[in-house]
């Protein structure tokens, strides 16, 4: 299994990282660990940068914002790194971090370093050769499930981190703070917008529910065993995390949970291999959790729904770095595309009133 493991490669032009200054100050602050230094990046990911850093022997991850970022509270390393700090005690799946660097003249932003996890993620498609059949992959999504009932389980006063969010009015916050985003990004004109954005003001339910919330909880950012590929054994970008309501977080992973009956454009952008024979459908996703958690779920449509407008956001805030040359990465070149597949696919959960 360790040929599946996740494995950084060459660093993108544009987002090198100057070792010159990087170098003395890991050597002076990492115990033990001794030069020379060597980079690669984590060639996933969309939003934070994340790269493989050896001194010697020594492996570590260090996490960076994006550069050229317009959405600076996107990005905030030192909240990050402070989450995680507090975090991994109680709940392991969190990274350890080791230390964080707020000095402009090392990288010219704010970074942090922690431990390396190894083991497998799953992105769009399965790594070669590795094959999870129907039972094997039912286990691993009803894990994926499992595993955010746990978070949203924990009690985030007693970890320390009660200050990260103000759970009263969340929701109405989310719902309003989302709208205005996708105006302070937008580059063209979509008639969804207004529609749904209109549809999410009007049908707000009330919410009194508060947890921990990861915020962008998906396949892609969850490590699992190499020995067992059903165990989830990391957790990974926390940058949007908080206290809040945690159907917002279920809406959150349902979003970019494609079920086999979707439409023909969902099945091309899908994040991951949710569709696979055997993992649970959107509805079954929804059924495990309320009976791991004892919620609600009854205006999970909404929270769909307006999850999958927050998505459409994100990916046309980063579809604005690229639209204005502030990152060359060409990847970003498709994703005004994938911004307005996805207001439909919210305007449809709306109008439709299913998951």
């Amino acid at each position: 299994m360790a040929d599946f493991q996740d494995h950084p490669s060459a660093v993108r032009q544009g987002e090198e990282l100057n070792l010159a200054a990087l170098e003395p100050f890991l050597l002076s602050r990492i115990p033990g660990a001794e030069g020379p230094i060597a980079v690669e990046q984590f060639p996933s990911g969309h939003s934070n940068l994340t790269y493989l850093v050896r001194l010697g022997n020594r492996e570590m991850v260090l996490r960076r914002p994006p550069f050229g970022s317009k959405v600076k509270s996107a990005h905030d390393m030192g909240r990050e790194y402070r989450v995680l700090a507090k975090l991994h005690a109680a709940y392991p799946p969190a990274p350890e971090v080791l230390l964080f660097c707020d000095d402009p003249d090392v990288l010219g932003a704010p970074f942090y370093v922690m431990q390396r996890i190894h083991g497998v993620i799953i992105r769009r498609a399965l790594p070669p050769g590795l094959d999870l059949p129907p039972e094997t992959a039912r286990r691993l999504s009803e894990s994926f499930v499992d595993n955010l009932a746990w978070l949203h389980s924990l009690n985030y006063s007693a970890i320390g981190l009660a200050d990260l969010g103000k759970p009263q009015g969340y929701l109405e916050r989310q719902v309003r703070g989302w709208i205005e985003r996708y105006h302070g990004s937008r580059t063209h004109e979509l008639p969804e917008v207004e529609r749904i954005s209109s549809w999410l003001v009007a049908h707000l339910p009330s919410s009194n529910d508060s947890a921990l919330i990861h915020n962008d909880y998906k396949y892609d950012n969850v490590v699992l065993d190499p020995a067992g590929i059903t165990r989830i054994i990391g957790v990974l970008d926390w940058e949007m995390a908080t206290i809040g309501d945690p159907l917002s977080d279920l809406g959150t992973a349902l979003a970019y949970w494609v079920d086999p009956q979707d439409p023909e454009e969902l099945q091309k952008i899908r994040w991951s291999p949710t569709n696979l024979p055997g993992s649970l459908t959107r509805a079954q996703f929804v059924a495990h959790y309320a009976g791991a958690t004892g919620r609600d779920t009854t205006h999970v449509p909404f929270y769909l729904a307006f999850a999958r407008f927050k998505v459409a956001v994100i990916v046309q805030q980063i579809y604005y770095r690229y639209h204005h040359g502030l990152t060359k990465d060409a990847r970003f070149a498709s994703l005004a595309d994938v911004a307005q597949i996805l207001l439909r696919a919210s305007l449809q959960t709306a109008e439709s009133g299913k998951v």
